[in-house]
């Protein structure tokens, strides 16, 4: 296939065995874990977990980014549609609230075949950095339940700095509008899981609450009351090549995280806030193939 995914559209060739595009992925999905996580907002990850499934490589370049081991370093395993659907089946049969695609913007193709020719007995979540084409994000309409965007910024130095993509605010806000039209306002069942819906994700960087404060009040602007949910994200720690950056490489401040969830508090923003106490490595799960070969360690 000839790739233009993504908001990069570099048109690369990307083969069954090879990516030369941004997200340096072939044309089969390639996965690093398969397994239940409870760990997402609440109405997520439910009482038994959110079945996640973590897709290798990426075609942002976030220079903090806590899995770097398989969005840069791309470790992981490639497998076919086939094995993709069977991993679905046995998330579900592990009592899966709902499948948890991460990171797939670069593979929407598949995502879009998958659920095309299988169709899941549980909402679908599209777990993304929020860059991501709106052409693209149409051709999944109806396919996708809930979206769970990241919006990171809102400057285009810090977005060009951080992530290699100065263009991302104006993508991101696109891209949100258009998950928004196409789930409509938050819906949840009898026990409070979400059906339906959009929940904005932001992480809070060291000296960017200002930053963090622009964001909530975009969404505050943008969308109406019960339109969606916003999840303020207190969990950076210094990862990847934040040391080539020192005014990110340290921790959140705690006066960091107390101003930004006052901010949002006085917003009326609903959603969710995270402890200090989520900002470990250890909140990282194990990238070891978990779920991923089948029976024998068959792909």
């Amino acid at each position: 296939m000839i790739c233009d995914l993504c908001p990069r559209r570099c048109g690369a060739l990307r083969t069954e065995e090879r990516g030369l595009g941004r997200c340096r992925m072939p044309e089969l999905p390639v996965l690093a874990r398969a397994a239940l996580h409870r760990w997402e907002e609440p109405p997520i990850s439910g009482t038994r977990g959110s079945g996640t499934i973590f897709f290798s490589g990426c075609s942002l370049g976030c220079v903090f980014c806590q899995n770097e081991e398989i969005s840069h370093r791309d470790f992981g395993k490639a497998v076919t549609l086939e094995r993709l659907a069977r991993i679905c089946g046995e998330l579900v049969d592990q009592g899966a609230h709902n499948l948890n695609f991460v990171t797939p913007t670069h593979y929407a193709h598949v995502v879009g075949r998958l659920l095309e020719e299988h169709p899941q007995p549980v909402p679908v979540v599209w777990n993304s950095g929020g860059y991501d084409r709106v052409d693209t994000l149409r051709a999944l309409e109806g396919k996708i339940q809930i979206y769970l965007p990241d919006l990171k910024y809102l400057d285009s130095d810090a977005a060009g700095r951080y992530s290699g993509a100065s263009d991302y605010p104006q993508t991101a806000q696109a891209a949100i509008r258009e998950m928004v039209r196409q789930t409509g306002p938050c819906a949840f069942d009898g026990d409070g899981l979400l059906t339906r819906g959009v929940v904005i994700r932001h992480l809070i960087l060291p000296g960017q609450v200002s930053q963090a404060k622009a964001v909530m009040d975009w969404v505050a602007a943008e969308f109406g009351p019960g339109t969606v949910l916003f999840s303020l994200m207190s969990q950076y720690t210094p990862w990847g090549r934040s040391a080539e950056f020192p005014e990110i490489h340290r921790r959140l401040r705690a006066g960091e995280m107390r101003a930004a969830a006052e901010y949002m508090a006085n917003l009326g923003l609903e959603g969710f806030t995270q402890e200090r106490t989520s900002a470990q490595r250890e909140y990282t799960p194990p990238f070891d193939l978990t779920g991923v070969a089948g029976e024998g360690g068959a792909l």
